[in-house]
């Protein structure tokens, strides 16, 4: 059952789509206090469980912790963080009581589970204007499913994007391109995709091309399609000051930008130097910055990422002069009165600076609306105007869109990669915990950068991330400038990345079909053990496994220099194995905990008992699988219902997409 409550004059957020009617009267479960600002609080048991807020940071289960949602463009993923890129303000309390809450409301708000006080959960936020949804339901899972029903269904990609993706910011030229390609077809490595970062643009600027090293681009993509590789440019929220520009005249001339309360263009620095943000919550300059990702569709370009769109702020102009003033204050005037690390403070607090996001505004229905009053719609609404724009220029063709930073609701127009994660071997853990919780507010098209963004990868932490990749929908090797090269064959010896990537082109078609399912049947992609064994105490206490579909329990290896890890089996489990070559060993495993061995060149899976899984043989790209011919692994006499369409149009209904697999 859900219940929606409003408090006071909430901005529409569209996060909903199912028409609900108002409740009246108290909550059933906590108290509100709207009398300064909002708060809701709610006494936990002890042994209470706090799922959800999607991209977030810690674990599976939220307890103990603060989180606040406030979309931050937040490159150290330390465990102290309480902002990250997105804003998910769904929880479910699983325990004494079960029921779910969603706060939708656009601004900085705080989750407070048991950090100020063991027992007390207290969400807070400066205004008292949003709407609360209460769900209740027999247990969590159940609770999830019904909110997946009011917030509409989950993004599908098309099926290529499903394939494995190289990308690393640096990569400049056609030449570097090749030489990616090259890199993984001689070494008979499969990818699908190769991602282009900020480089090939001419000055970073939105829907260009660097007009030296991208000349005669439709020939390039053609090339590139040829050999089995999709493209995917990156598009960023700022778009350059420049006369000149057409996207920057075009945006000043129809009053398009995001404007400072005087009414002139908002300028914030990023990665072109000046630009303006496009004002996305207005609909007709969504429309319009949408309708300019055809600059690049017409060249044959078939998916993008979206990334900066928090929005990232380097700098203001208003901040950098206030920033001058206090140096020319501390250099000239009264050294003593300002310690050096308050002016440190200042100066590497000057980006993303709350105080800019109170700068500027936007124009919504003819209302004029402080940014940071709606600041977590941002990302949202950059990835929407991308959504629409593809459903007018090609209604019926599936494109790639995912997007760094996101509100729920974004769900339904793209997906989400985890951002600028570090090459560390808890982030690999980290990656695997986000999964199901953003799986529970709609986001199932998901990953994390593969072998780590930021800092110096190594060949083992880079095998068993991919080792984990195998399984999300997103698989994505991703690292940064100046960083360590970690493409699959820069580590000498390619066998072992061979091995675990044609693993995943292998497991394609299952995984697919189980994205599918998930997706048209508003369900979980991946779950916690608990949401399948609700009535196992170990299992709830899980947090490095995960459950995949309806087949398959996941437990990757996240240790540096381990030689295998302890699991725990709710139920009897066949454990598989896949090595190189196609190979792959079974044993079957009986209910309870067992250390397991996992090389590094392996990918470890278990099957559920009285279940089975299609493979394929593995190929260059997802479009050369053969799925005619399949075999069938698990315990004998199961059967697997698989899904399968084109990979590319919408016919999602279509009875002919099943068919039934038997394990002989």
């Amino acid at each position: 059952m859900i219940k929606k409550y409003v408090f006071g004059t909430p901005f529409e957020t569209e996060a909903i789509v199912k028409e609900m009617d108002t409740e009246q009267g108290n909550l059933t479960f906590g108290k509100v206090s709207a009398e300064s600002g909002f708060t809701f609080s709610y006494l936990m048991s002890k042994d209470d469980i706090v799922y959800g807020l999607g991209e977030a940071n810690r674990g599976i289960n939220k307890r103990n912790y603060c989180y606040i949602s406030n979309c931050t463009d937040e490159p150290n993923h330390l465990e102290d963080k309480k902002s990250l890129y997105a804003a998910h303000n769904f929880i479910v309390i699983s325990g004494r009581e079960n029921f779910g809450l969603f706060f939708d409301y656009p601004a900085k708000i705080t989750f407070d589970i048991g950090y100020t006080k063991e027992e007390l959960l207290e969400v807070s936020c400066e205004s008292a204007d949003l709407y609360l949804y209460v769900i209740t339901g027999e247990n969590a899972y159940d609770i999830v499913k019904q909110f997946r029903k009011i917030i509409g269904r989950s993004y599908i990609p098309p099926k290529f994007a499903f394939g494995f993706g190289q990308s690393r910011w640096g990569y400049k030229t056609k030449e570097d391109y090749r030489k990616v390609l090259e890199g993984y077809r001689k070494n008979h490595i499969p990818m699908d995709m190769i991602y282009m970062d900020i480089d090939y643009m001419q000055d970073f600027k939105d829907f260009t091309l660097n007009e030296e090293n991208f000349k005669d681009f439709p020939e390039f993509v053609h090339e590139m399609k040829e050999e089995g590789i999709r493209l995917v440019p990156i598009i960023d929220a700022g778009v350059k000051v420049e006369e000149g520009y057409s996207v920057y005249e075009e945006g000043v001339e129809k009053g398009y930008f995001c404007k400072r309360e005087d009414g002139s263009d908002f300028i914030a620095a990023v990665w072109p130097g000046d630009t303006h943000f496009p004002d996305v919550l207005n609909a007709d300059a969504r429309k319009w910055f949408g309708d300019h990702y055809r600059f690049l569709i017409d060249q044959g370009i078939e998916g993008f990422w979206n990334d900066m769109n928090e929005p990232a702020i380097f700098y203001s102009r208003e901040g950098m002069e206030e920033l001058k003033t206090l140096i020319k204050k501390y250099v000239e005037e009264d050294l003593e009165t300002l310690p050096v690390w308050e002016l440190e403070k200042h100066v590497l607090g000057i980006a993303s600076h709350p105080e800019d996001y109170a700068r500027f505004y936007h124009n919504v229905d003819g209302r004029k609306i402080r940014h940071d009053k709606v600041h977590n719609l941002f990302g949202c609404n950059m990835t929407r105007a991308a959504g629409e724009a593809f459903e007018r220029i090609a209604p019926d063709k599936r494109f790639l869109m995912f997007s760094r930073s996101s509100y729920i609701g974004m769900h339904r127009y793209g997906g989400i990669w985890t951002g600028d994660n570090k090459s560390w071997w808890s982030h690999i853990l980290l990656n695997l915990k986000m999964m199901p919780s953003l799986n529970m507010c709609g986001f199932l098209y998901a990953g994390a950068d593969l072998g780590g963004f930021g800092a110096d990868s190594t060949r083992d932490l880079v095998l068993r991330w991919m080792a984990l990749g195998v399984f999300t929908p997103l698989m994505r090797n991703h690292s940064a400038e100046g960083t360590r090269e970690q493409e699959a064959y820069q580590f000498g010896d390619t066998e072992d990345f061979r091995g675990i990537v044609e693993t995943r082109y292998r497991l394609l078609p299952y995984l697919y079909s189980e994205y599918m399912k998930a997706a048209l049947n508003d369900d979980m992609y991946f779950r916690p053990l608990a949401f399948v064994y609700p009535e196992d105490s170990f299992a709830k206490e899980v947090e490095d496994q995960m459950m995949l579909g309806d087949e398959i329990m996941i437990a990757p290896v996240y240790t540096q220099n381990a030689k295998g890890r302890y699991v725990y089996l709710p139920e009897d489990m066949l454990f598989v194995k896949f090595t190189k070559d196609g190979a792959y060993t079974e044993e079957s495993l009986k209910q309870g905990h067992h250390y397991v061995e996992i090389a590094i060149n392996e990918v470890p899976l278990f099957i559920r008992k009285g279940r089975c899984i299609p493979l394929v043989k593995a190929a260059k790209c997802a479009e050369e699988l053969d799925t005619t011919h399949m075999d069938v692994i698990g315990f004998a006499d199961a059967e697997y219902t698989l899904y399968e369409d084109d990979g590319m149009h919408k016919d999602y209904e279509n009875p002919k997409n099943y068919r039934v697999l038997k394990c002989r």
